[in-house]
């Protein structure tokens, strides 16, 4: 166990950013799946918005690396786009 104060206060801290940014993950994972479940396709760009403007709000605060960011981007992408061609 920790000793030194500021070794105490770093502990208590870094517990403080794991929830945080466990609850951002947990968030991002959610828009993510909401768009892959709908078909409709003015619902499911709807959902798409949400989800990109999230991915870029973790990405500025430094929850997720870019290049993640770029490629769960790029694959919802398809599947909206993907949803546009068949309709």
């Amino acid at each position: 166990m920790a000793t030194h104060q500021s070794a105490k206060k770093r502990i208590r801290s870094s517990e403080k950013r794991r929830v945080r940014n466990q609850a951002a993950r947990s968030e991002l994972n959610t828009l993510i799946k909401k768009v892959y479940s709908l078909e409709d396709k003015e619902k499911a760009e709807a959902a798409y918005k949400e989800a990109v403007s999230f991915i870029d709000k973790t990405v500025g605060k430094g929850r997720l690396h870019k290049n993640t960011a770029a490629r769960k981007k790029s694959a919802i992408t398809k599947y909206v786009n993907k949803l546009n061609a068949e309709k």
